[in-house]
């Protein structure tokens, strides 16, 4: 049941996103604390959390069905692309607004951010980053 297949795949999307989020934000909040320049700890966090969303989500929820492919290579790419739009470009011109604009605290300021940009990942990452191809 396709279906079915579809609602499994969210929720196992949500729990590597979950698992990444927590760490995106433990590794940003720790950069903070240190001193590091909110957008420069949002950098960090970035490069080191897409690899692990990258890895979870190729073995554990965009896995390749029988007869399908997919380059791992090209998969990593594009998901640093994906992420790199929103979880990078999005994400920094959200933090910046949300700490400028709006005076609130960095830490809240991620958290909301988070609010937008999880669900457009998992779009681009399903529809885009991790698509196979079926071999004959």
């Amino acid at each position: 049941m396709k279906v079915n297949q579809d609602v499994w795949q969210f929720v196992r999307f949500g729990l590597v996103g979950l698992s990444n989020t927590l760490l995106s934000y433990l590794l940003y909040a720790s950069c903070v604390y240190m001193g590091i320049h909110y957008l420069a700890a949002n950098a960090v966090a970035f490069i080191l959390c897409v690899l692990h969303a990258w890895y979870w989500s190729n073995r554990y929820v965009f896995r390749k069905g029988d007869g399908e492919t997919r380059s791992a290579w090209r998969s990593l790419l594009k998901t640093y692309v994906a992420y790199g739009f929103t979880g990078l470009f999005l994400a920094s011109l959200l933090l910046w607004l949300f700490v400028e604009q709006c005076r609130l605290s960095a830490y809240v300021a991620q958290l909301l951010g988070l609010v937008i940009t999880v669900p457009l990942n998992f779009i681009l990452n399903k529809f885009w980053s991790f698509k196979t191809t079926k071999t004959v």
